[in-house]
């Protein structure tokens, strides 16, 4: 009996308050499909905290995805990869293809993130 209530003791410490914290929440995910010349976001808009950005190249020319500071490497038709990014506050991110001509062209977003 003393050890049921010793379990039910600390499951009740631990279950709420880790439910609770900022750690046990999943990041968001964005899958980022890059075209020529444009992006298409699954989200456009996330709440702060970590981002998952899933990023593939569709198109038929090189991209890459740029958001506050961060950025891929250059993809080639069809290759992927995954950006990390944490936001700490509230706000309009823009996002935009580094290489040359590419935003002229039309590869540029904004990504709002809520409180």
């Amino acid at each position: 009996m003393l050890v049921a209530v010793s379990l039910v003791g600390v499951m009740g410490a631990v279950g709420p308050a880790a439910a609770g914290s900022a750690s046990s929440v999943a990041p968001a995910t964005v899958k980022v499909n890059m075209t020529d010349y444009a992006f298409a976001l699954s989200k456009k808009r996330v709440a702060k905290g970590t981002v998952v950005f899933r990023v593939v190249n569709s198109g038929d020319v090189v991209h890459d995805f740029r958001i506050t500071g961060k950025k891929t490497p250059i993809y080639a038709t069809g290759q992927s990869g995954v950006l990390r990014v944490a936001f700490s506050r509230p706000g309009n991110y823009t996002f935009i293809c580094t290489v040359p001509g590419h935003v002229a062209a039309g590869m540029k977003g904004v990504l709002k993130v809520t409180s």
